[in-house]
């Protein structure tokens, strides 16, 4: 930052002040002094120029009232900035409120003690309560309102300062003998402060100051200190919090009167005294410093005692109370801000994020685009790009800092000038300096200086970019000491433990151009380096010490601001003759000699990027342009320099930007022309081209050539416009001049020449003056304006020109459709017969009949179709998708649809249509992939649908066995074997079917059919499954039955269709088997059927001793009552074989069928009775319906 004194302002009859308070808001300041003295002044900026804005602008007192009211001496002014109410103290202990009222203040309240005197007072954050201590421990807690609060005694204790913490719980107390005590807000004792400063301390203190700074703009680093304590002997500590361990020390060295944030609780202000030891005299003295106590700047006031310091709302002035006169200084902050490729790019806190608000302004197109970044150190901008230089996050570790850098604390981040990081770098080294060139990146900390040779030519992606910082390309990082002196034939080295050693004279600035680094030391010393290999060149000394640097662009004039602010330069090129015959003195001379050259109050510079004697400074509120060291009339402003080339000046209000930096105002940019550039124009306009274009030749530069040849080209003097147009090499205005001499109406010229300078509307109406629609039409058609284009294609007379008509409808078309205006996009690709981009708004607007429809309506084999086909599967709709698959010869990709949508027998069947033979191994890895998931009947569905009967049953069949082991629900047990033998009926059905179709009536249908049983029985090795499918449906029908009949009394049923159960021991366990029989024989009384169950019980292997003992026992008892024998002898003769092998069974009764007439079923082929079925409607074993 820098600072100089601007305005003073008298106090009348000579009374001494004793305080001043700024009010932040309304801008109002109120100075008290000796003798009752109270005024009300207020500074404002009364200006019609538009460009004069902030501290540039005049500003005279728009109030200055005095407030009559206190008799004694004031001693304590403060403002309540929420309720525009200003509270005043006099040495009586009169306090007085003041109110406005109709732009005038008036008393709204009085109070006095009489015991005391006030010796502080304080408003908390949000202006609902006042704090007053009285010097004899009186404290008094009032609302704004007037209404008091509470009140307590501190008994023994002489108060002189109060300070609300920033959330209004708690109170500071500062005692007369410099102690501090913490009370919470109801003025309970909690601890007393800490005081780190005063260590080794002697004699008496007391305290200068203390100013919590409550956060209402933010904080410029997360946990930021904000506290400050300053003592009257200089010493002082910042602090985070009231009991802060570790404050931030500091040691102003001077007396201190009066100390104050700015509302950015960036700066702190502390006012007071010096002693100058050579002049034996005190001197007025502001020192500023950052929270972390770092020493910013001094501003040295005349006057004999300094009383009372306070900053303006926008922390751009700063008032100070010095004897009787009020003092104002206008300060330049250091603002985080550059400036690349027509974009500005500037930081400002919010209260509501911890981060920093870094806005990328660009000033061309006016947009801007935000990125948050985290404890933001500075912003440096070159051509296009801009580096970003942040502390690392701790929380996070890096995975992208390198293993030997230990743990990287500093991140630079290469922008483009929309803030997209490009690239980016941890650093070890605090970037305390950052500058970069077009090809490089110097970062230096006081010891050492980094540089990074960065790449931009082409984008990376983020992950890139980790990638790029993981593997550390050697060449392209290097780091240096300051103490090293580098010869740049061999290579640096990329080590940073040598950056860390100490130096006895530390870097202070730093500046490059693509050839040259300087690099400013705090002795004065200046060290110039080559680049890009790093050496030493050149030591040059200097009697100050540098605070910025600049180098011209030729690199051989350097330019110093020291740091009182003092522009002096120092030749590195000694300025050999010139060409054009002089010697060298008189080139020296030409150029202006930088021995003697010298400016005050400077506190920004740029050099012209395209010449290396032009340059813009910054001098108080004046800019100066200088060509050859001398200075052109100065222009009243407070902008901040963009950039200086082609004879103009950009310049940023970045005061004004940063009082609303969420809306930035393009007035704010301001462009200045300099005096060249000014007289050239107005020569042309006033006194013609040839003596303009004379004054031209002797001031040349390829801005006045090209403005001269445009004003040729106004004129239609084309001879004297090429010859402008080659001396500032526009090669493209060479040929428009060509094009234009060709051409042989006037009119036609004008027109052109009108276009040329961008006055569309005016070329246009001109070439339809002439009846030229079709030059209208292609030069809107350049421009893009394709709105336009339709209007005049359709306001003409005589038909349009279809395919132009076309061309115009899908450009509107794609301006809707880049806008995400599909609707209105849809309208004019179909008039523009646009099917792609057709598609396209259809699936982006979900109205897949509108897709659909043009599907059809599209040729076979179109190039579309295939996409359209994607698009269907995409949203889930697989008919369609096979649809226009077909319909462009792509079955297999038809196939891929239906498998991706799961509908495999769709893409079974389009196999099988097509030929293909993909479609098994598909199946297969699906079903797979679905048995690995333990998704079984998924996969006998899917195999199933792929009709794969065999493998469906196969895999049914499993899991019917494996529930069947669970013995616990026969009846699904029963169902899941049903299912698989329906599937293999399904298979027998298939084979028989492909057999008939192969044999296409050639042979007989029996033939055919027993083609299809070989062709079976010679791919089938599951005949298990394939001939006896029905075995463990019947098995359990059976033990289902026999239960059920038993239950229902039928016991001889029961017993006959239990007897029947001895067929299947392979599929239900034998224990199950002959303990149903036993039960059922035993019902029936046929006691010789059930011995001989038991018998076979007894016999298994399969059972435990305990078990074979328990049957044993139950037989003993069973067959000592009833002898084993059957009643009826017949039982078991009707279950003889019949003349043809076995006889089949009734599956409704379990009985033997002996009559020659029974049903059978079509689905199962099993029988039943007649008489029995006929109260049935399906089948009782495969449940189908009887027909």
């Amino acid at each position: 930052m820098f600072i100089y004194l601007s305005k003073k302002i008298a106090i009348p009859n000579s009374i001494r002040l004793k305080c001043v308070s700024w009010n932040k808001d309304q801008g109002f300041i109120a100075c008290g002094g000796e003798e009752g003295l109270l005024k009300v002044l207020k500074l404002e900026t009364q200006t019609d120029d538009a460009k004069l804005k902030g501290l540039a602008a005049p500003s005279n007192l728009s109030m200055n009232q005095t407030l009559e009211g206190h008799s004694g001496a004031v001693q304590v002014v403060t403002w309540n900035e929420q309720y525009q109410k200003l509270t005043t103290s006099d040495q009586n202990g009169l306090i007085i409120v003041w109110m406005l009222y109709k732009g005038s203040w008036y008393e709204e309240m009085i109070n006095n003690r009489n015991k005391s005197v006030v010796r502080s007072m304080s408003w908390n954050a949000d202006g609902q309560k006042i704090c007053i201590v009285y010097e004899d421990g009186a404290v008094i807690v009032g609302s704004v309102d007037g209404n008091r609060i509470w009140g307590k005694e501190l008994k023994g204790i002489q108060l002189a300062h109060v300070a609300w913490s920033p959330d209004s719980k708690i109170l500071l107390f500062g005692m007369a003998n410099g102690e501090i005590h913490i009370y919470d807000n109801q003025g309970n004792f909690i601890v007393k402060m800490t005081i780190s400063c005063l260590i080794n301390v002697t004699g008496a203190i007391s305290i200068a100051g203390i100013h919590w700074y409550p956060g209402t703009e933010g904080y410029i680093e997360p946990d930021c200190p904000c506290l400050a304590v300053i003592f009257d002997n200089g010493r002082g500590q910042i602090m985070r919090y009231e009991n802060d361990e570790n404050p931030v020390l500091l040691d102003t060295q001077m007396n201190v009167a009066s100390i104050q944030w700015n509302h950015y609780g960036s700066v702190l202000a502390v006012a007071g005294c010096q002693k100058n030891i050579s002049l034996d005299k005190e001197v007025n003295t502001v020192q500023f410093y950052t929270p972390f106590g770092e020493h910013l700047r001094t501003l040295k006031v005349p006057g004999k005692q300094m009383t009372a310091v306070s900053w303006e709302g926008g922390g751009l002035r700063i008032g100070l109370a010095v004897d009787s006169f009020i003092y104002f200084a206008n300060i330049r902050p250091d603002y985080k801000w550059g400036y690349c490729s027509n974009t500005v790019v500037y930081a400002y806190t919010r209260p509501d994020r911890l981060e920093y608000s870094v806005v990328f302004w660009d000033t061309k197109n006016n947009e801007k685009f935000v990125k948050y970044v985290k404890s933001l150190m500075s912003i440096t901008t070159c051509g296009d790009f801009c580096i970003l230089a942040t502390k690392a996050d701790d929380n996070q570790p890096q995975e992208d800092a390198e293993p030997e850098s230990g743990n990287a604390t500093y991140v630079l981040v290469l922008c483009n000038s929309i803030g997209t990081p490009l690239d980016s770098k941890y650093i070890d080294i605090d970037p305390l300096f950052v500058t970069m060139t077009k090809t490089h990146v110097i970062a230096a900390s006081k010891e050492a200086f980094y540089t990074w040779q960065y790449r931009v030519a082409k984008k990376l992606t983020a992950l890139e970019i980790n990638q790029v910082a993981k593997t550390r390309k050697e060449g392209r990082e290097r780091v240096y000491h300051i103490d090293d002196t580098p010869t740049g034939t061999t290579d640096g080295t990329f080590d940073f433990a040598k950056a860390f050693a100490a130096t006895r004279d530390p870097i202070c600035c730093i500046t490059a151009t693509d050839k040259t680094l300087i690099v400013g030391r705090e002795s004065g010393l200046i060290q110039r380096y080559s680049l890009p290999n790093v050496g030493l060149l050149q030591k040059y000394t200097l009697n100050y010490r540098a605070y910025q640097l600049s180098l011209n662009c030729n690199s051989s004039r350097l330019a110093i601001i020291d740091i009182a602010g003092v522009l002096t330069f120092l030749d590195l090129e000694s300025r050999s003759s010139s060409g054009d015959g002089l010697a060298g003195e008189q080139a020296t001379a030409a150029a202006g000699d930088p021995s003697k050259f010298e400016r005050k109050d400077v506190w920004d510079m740029k050099w012209a990027n395209d010449n290396p004697d032009l340059f813009a400074m910054m001098e108080k509120t004046r800019m100066y342009v200088f060509r050859n060291l001398d200075p052109e009339e100065p222009i009243q402003t407070s902008g901040y320099i963009c950039n200086f080339e082609d004879l103009e000046i950009k310049s940023v209000l970045l005061d004004e930007i940063m009082k609303d930096p969420e809306r930035p105002n393009k007035d704010y940019l301001i462009n200045f022309e300099i005096r060249s550039l000014r007289d050239s124009r107005a020569l042309i306009e006033k006194v013609g081209i040839e003596d303009a274009s004379q004054f031209i030749e002797d001031n040349p530069h390829p801005r006045l050539w090209r403005l001269l040849a445009e004003a040729a080209l106004q004129k239609l003097d084309l001879k004297t416009a090429e010859q402008a147009f080659v001396r500032c090499k526009d090669y493209q205005g060479i040929e428009f001049v060509k094009r234009l001499g060709n051409l042989q109406s006037e009119s036609m010229k004008q027109a052109e020449v009108v276009a040329y300078f961008g006055r569309f509307e005016e070329a246009e109406r001109m070439y339809l003056d002439m009846d030229r629609r079709d030059l209208a039409i292609s030069l809107r058609m350049k421009l893009g304006d394709w709105f336009r284009v339709l209007q005049l294609l359709k306001t003409g007379s005589g038909d349009a020109d279809d395919a132009l008509l076309e061309q115009a409808y899908n450009a509107i078309g794609d301006y809707f459709a880049d806008r995400q205006k599909w609707v209105n996009a849809v309208q004019y690709y179909l008039q523009g017969r646009n099917q792609e981009r057709l598609a396209e708004c259809y699936y982006m607007l979900e109205d897949y009949d509108g897709l659909e429809r043009l599907a059809n309506s599209l040729p076979e084999n179109h190039k579309l179709l295939p996409d359209i086909g994607q698009m269907f599967v995409t949203v889930g709709m697989c008919e369609q998708a096979v649809n226009a698959y077909l319909k462009c010869s792509q079955p297999k990709a038809a196939v891929e649809a239906c498998v991706h949508l799961n509908q495999w027998n769709k893409a079974v069947e389009l196999a099988k249509d097509h030929n293909m033979k993909e479609i098994g191994p598909l199946l297969a890895k699906y079903a797979s992939h679905l048995l690995e998931k333990n998704k079984r009947l998924e996969a006998v569905e899917l195999y199933r649908k792929a009709h794969h009967f065999l493998d469906a049953a196969r895999l049914m069949f499993k899991i019917a066995d494996e529930e069947a082991k669970k013995r616990t629900r026969p009846l699904r047990v029963k169902k899941l074997y049903v299912l698989a033998a329906l599937l293999v009926e399904n298979y027998h059905e298939q084979m028989k079917t492909s057999q008939q179709s192969k044999a296409k009536g050639k042979k007989s249908e029996a033939t055919s059919a027993l083609a299809g049983l070989l062709e079976e029985d010679a791919s089938s090795t599951d005949n298990r499954i394939v001939d006896n499918a029905w075995r463990g449906a019947e098995a359990y029908h059976f033990f289902l039955l026999a239960q059920r009949q038993l239950y229902d009394g039928n016991v001889d049923s029961a017993m006959k269709t239990a007897l029947h159960l001895r067929d299947y021991e392979d599929i239900i366990p034998a224990v199950e088997i002959y303990s149903l029989l036993a039960i059922c024989s035993s019902a029936n009384r046929a006691f010789g059927t059930c011995s001989r169950a038991f018998i076979k019980l007894e016999s298994l292997e399969s059972l435990s001793p305990e078990h074979r003992q328990s049957y044993e026992d139950l037989a003993l008892e069973i067959f000592t009552k009833y002898p084993p024998k059957d009643n009826r002898k017949s039982e078991l003769d009707s279950i003889s074989e019949g003349v043809d092998g076995k006889l089949p069974t009734c599956i409704v009764t379990g009985r033997i069928i002996s009559e020659y007439q029974f049903w059978m079923c079509s689905t199962c082929k099993h029988c039943a009775m007649e008489q029995d079925i006929s109260r049935h409607n399906f089948c009782p074993l495969c449940h189908s319906t009887l027909t």
